[in-house]
This record gives C-alpha cells, structure tokens and sequence, in this order.
C-alpha cells in the first residue's frame, strides 16, 4: 500500500511511461536554465560597459529571476535607455517563458502523467482471499453496468476485469469491484480466483469472446461461462470453446418481442417459468373481459390464477380488485399449466384476427422475430427500408414492402389499418417513437410492440402509445442474473422484475394480509416458497414463515421499499 509521498514518486519513476513523460519537461528546464545564464552573462556586459556597475555572478542570475518572474525588487536597475530595454525584453520572456509555457508542459508531462500513474498504481490487481461464489465480468458497456447494479441488488458478489490500468483505478475509487489484467491472460483469472466463482460473463466482440473462454478453461475447467454473441455463427464456435451458455440478445430479443404480439387467436403468451409455475399474459381485446374489474373476472375463483399485474401503455400497473380492465390491458397470470389451458379455452373463440403482422425492420432483430412469428404460423409483412437488403429478406417473409415506414400509402399496402399488431424492431430510439405515434394514429385498436436501444428512451416511448417496450440491455442483464442464480430467464419488461425474497424478521408470523406488502411497496405476491413446497396465489390469511421465501413481482424501487419498510433480506 502506497503510504508516503517518497514511495509514490519511487514507484512512478519506475515507471517506463512516467519516465518518458518527464522528458520533454526536463528538456525545457534545461532550455530554461540555459536562457537565464545567457540573460546573466549579457547583464554582466551592460552593467560594466554601459552602466559603470560591478555584480556578482550570483546578483547576475538573482536579477535575471527576479525580472522573468515579474516580482520587481528594485534592488538592481538600469538607468540607460539600452538597459531598460533589455529589461523589458528579459520581462516579456519571462512572462511567456515562466507564466504561460512552464506551466502548461507542467501540466502536460507532469502533473496530469503523474495523477495517471497514480491510477494505475492504485487500480486493484489482487482481490482478497475469501472472495468466493461471484461473478467475473469483463466488458465494460450500459450492459455491464446494469449487470453490476442488478447483482448488488441481488447480494451477489462481482469482480469486473478491466485492462486499462488507468480506468481500473477511477472505477476502484468510485467503489467499483474491479481488477486490472488482460482478458485473454491467465495470470488475471487466477487472481480473480476464478476457480471459487459463480460465472464468468464475457461480453466483449466474438473473437475476444472466444479467446476469454479458452483462457478460463486453462485455469478452470469447471465455473460455467455465460458469452454474450452478436453473430449466430459464433454460437458454435464459442460452445466448442467451452462455454456452458452462449446468448445471441440480437436473437433472443426479436424472440421475445414476437412472443409479446397478438396474433390469430386470442390466447396466453408464456414469459416464463418460476418453481413450476408459468407466468404469462393474454390481451383483453374484443374479449368479454373488457370493461370489467379484476374481482368480476373471477379468474382466481373459476380457475385458480392469480392476477400479478396489468400492462396498460407499457407500465405494469399493480392490482387492485376494482381495477377495471381496458380493452388495451394485458393482464400478467401465474398458474399451473392446467390453468393456462383452461383460460386459453375461454379466450380461443374471441378477437380473432389473422391478418398479417407488420414488422419494421429488417435487421438482426427483425429477422429473428420474423423468424419466430411464421414458426407460430403468424403471417408476416416486413417493411424495410433498404431496397437491397428488402430483396434479399423476401423468402423470409410473406411479403416484403421496401420503402420509408413513415410513408402513409407504404404501411396502408401493408395492411397496417387490419394488422393485429406492430412490431418495431430499428436500432434507432427516435424513429421509433417517431413510427409509434405514426401506427397508434393510423390503427389506434393496434398493438405495438418495440425494442428500445437506451432504457432513459423508455418513458418516451411509453409516452408514445407503446404497448410493451423491451430492450437489448435489459434482456442481457436478466440473461446473465438468471444464470447467476440458477432459474430460467423471465423477462416480464422494462423496469419489472421477479424478485425472490426471504421472509424478513419483522414479518415472520404475521399474515400476509397483515403485512401490507403491496399497499407499502406495490410488489405483487405471485407465491410462497415454505419449505421447498410452493404455494400459488396465496391468500390474505396464509403465514409467512420464518425462513420461507416470498416470489414477487414489480419494480426495483418497489424492492428497495419493502428492504426500507421490512428490512434488509437475501436474495438469490
């Protein structure tokens, strides 16, 4: 540990990289010291031949410094013409000399070099020995950062591994966990105790990817690694490689948004499962749910399910037994496969609806969706506006209609005004909050579905009349955290989470109605884990166990109010 100023300047001159930044500052001060001897010796001449004085060398240099540095003792002076101006010619050197040039190489070859090297000398290259059971990320995007802030929330240890020393010291000093070493060297992982972690993330390009997972494996052959790819042709490489899991988001992500649309019958869409349990939501459209409250729907009654939320413009909104449903609502159901068969029998007969689906863009994304709504034998119209790239993508679709999106007389010969939904896949946020004002205008019984590049775009584009909005950051993020804790990916949407949590001390024994968990957070119970038996749609009179786990839905900041309402609990 660095402790005195003596030992830090040791260690900098150490340094290859702060050795070569001192030398243009050295080089000057000699230039410097060179200037003013010469300023001495001519005082020297025009004080004995000019002036009639006698100085000293000494006095010489004395007078020199004085006048570079605009201090002006008087204490020696000229009293010719010659020799005054020679002061002030000595003075105006100074000022640029002294004043503006010493100090920006200072600056530059000095002060800011030495404050670098600071960094790297402070930036972390060992971790303490009883780090166990973390997760080891490298790549350093919003992907990442959501990552590390979703595993402190979760409680689960993480070490980021970053190369650039420099970057390595200002993460550490914001409180980042982090450790500075190549990606692709044995010797980090082995100092990140790769051996003793939970998961190896490796989110960088695919072939330094690949070559993260190779070096993994040289040290253990065991911890599981999740890759994040941007091409379906890596996925086979980096599984050879010797990853556990490899995510292609681009994929996956157009998946999911397919997966969101209404399309043919109506029916349940299954989001995921939790304990055996399916989470999943249906649309409410021309169904004879419309227009009636949750407890006049009698799904809980009549089938068992229970009722976790409703998205309305893209927010879940909580429940509430007098919420009453629009003929926009999606409502989000847990139950048991049994159930969502049942409920799937009373929706089949009603908003019937096939005509084809849009899909606007025809990139990675867009593709994948394509892709997965014809295997649902959904027809498909994609809009894409590069003409190449329209022809090529023709055996994709039913139809392919190259042009602008933002063109009335395009998305009409698309079929946009009888299309049960619109699925907006670009990469740029604006276009398509721009292509959601423009669809809800045109079809305003349409659903929309889009991605979303930046999450602050969210609210925007919930502004716009978005029915559900998902993003590549928050597919990544929830990918990687399921992993992490060993259940399968939910992605309920932007902003809502399923959160497992231990039952706190100031709630063991207490009824859930007692509680008032969703009164005082808005999460929503969805089950009770008591003993390794799960609970469905609990009740107001069932107990919450000391060690029993609640299953949750809702938003982050609903989780950090039950933490501050109930206190602290682990999750995992």
């Amino acid at each position: 540990m660095i402790k005195t100023l003596g030992t830090q300047l040791t260690l900098l001159l150490r340094e290859k990289e702060s050795r070569k930044d001192l030398a243009p500052f050295l080089k000057f001060l000699v230039f410097l010291l060179l200037v003013m001897l010469a300023y001495s010796g001519i005082f020297q001449f025009l004080m004995r031949t000019v002036e009639g004085q006698t100085h000293s060398w000494i006095s010489a240099f004395y007078w020199v410094l004085v006048t570079m540095s605009t201090l002006g003792f008087g204490d020696i002076v000229f009293h010719t013409d010659l020799g005054r101006t020679f002061s002030i010619f000595v003075l105006f050197s100074g000022v640029v000399l002294l004043l503006i040039v010493l100090p920006y190489i200072f600056l530059n070859y000095v002060a800011v070099p030495w404050l670098q090297a600071s960094l790297r000398l402070q930036a972390p290259r060992e971790v303490k020995e009883t780090l166990t059971g973390h997760v080891i990320l490298t790549g350093d995007d919003t992907l990442v950062q959501g990552t590390m802030r979703r595993l402190e929330n979760l409680g689960i240890p993480y070490l980021m591994v970053e190369p650039d020393a420099d970057r390595a010291g200002r993460l550490s000093s914001q409180g980042v966990s982090v450790i500075t070493g190549e990606v692709d060297a044995t010797d980090t992982y082995e100092r990140a105790h790769v051996e003793r972690a939970r998961l190896v993330v490796a989110n960088l390009d695919d072939v330094t990817n690949t070559n993260v997972i190779l070096t993994v494996r040289d040290v253990s052959g065991t911890v599981p690694i999740i890759a994040i790819s941007s091409s379906e042709d890596a996925v086979d490489v980096m599984e050879l490689a010797g990853a556990t899991h490899v995510a292609p988001l681009r994929r996956q992500l157009g998946e999911q948004l397919a997966g969101r649309l209404n399309a043919g019958h109506a029916e349940t869409h299954e989001i995921g499962r939790v304990h055996g349990l399916i989470v999943a939501e249906f649309p409410v459209h021309n169904t004879p749910l419309a227009g009636k409250t949750v407890r006049e729907t009698r799904l809980r009654e009549l089938l068992g399910l229970s009722m976790v939320g409703i998205w309305e413009n893209a927010e879940l909104q909580p429940v509430t037994p007098e919420y009453r449903l629009s003929d926009q609502s999606v409502p989000v159901v847990v139950g048991t496969e049994a159930q969502m068969a049942e409920l799937n029998e009373l929706l089949y007969i009603y908003d019937t609806n096939w005509n084809p689906v849009l899909v606007m863009g025809g990139g990675k994304v867009g593709r994948a969706a394509t892709r997965a709504l014809r295997r649902r034998g959904i027809r498909v119209h994609l809009v894409e506006k590069d003409e190449a790239l329209a022809r090529r993508l023709e055996p994709l679709a039913d139809k392919v209609f190259a042009g602008d999106a933002a063109n009335r007389e395009l998305l009409e010969a698309a079929g946009l005004q009888d299309a049960p939904a619109v699925l907006l896949t670009t990469n740029d946020d604006a276009t398509n909050v721009y292509l959601t004002v423009y669809c809800r205008r045109l079809n305003p019984d349409l659903r929309i579905v889009s991605r979303v590049t930046r999450a602050r775009n969210v609210a925007s584009m919930q502004r716009a009349g978005a029915d559900l909005v998902l993003s590549y950051d928050s597919l990544g993020i929830e990918t990687i955290s399921s992993v992490a804790q060993g259940r399968p990916l939910i992605l309920l949407g932007e902003g809502v989470e399923l959160l497992e949590i231990t039952v706190p001390r100031t709630l063991e024994g207490k009824t859930l109605g007692e509680s008032g968990i969703g009164a005082r957070t808005g999460l929503n119970v969805v089950a009770l884990e008591i003993d390794g038996e799960i609970v469905q749609a609990p009740g107001a009179r069932d107990v919450l166990a000391p060690g029993s786990r609640l299953i949750m839905v809702g938003s982050r900041k609903g989780a950090d109010a039950f933490h501050e309402a109930f206190g602290e609990a682990s999750e995992s």
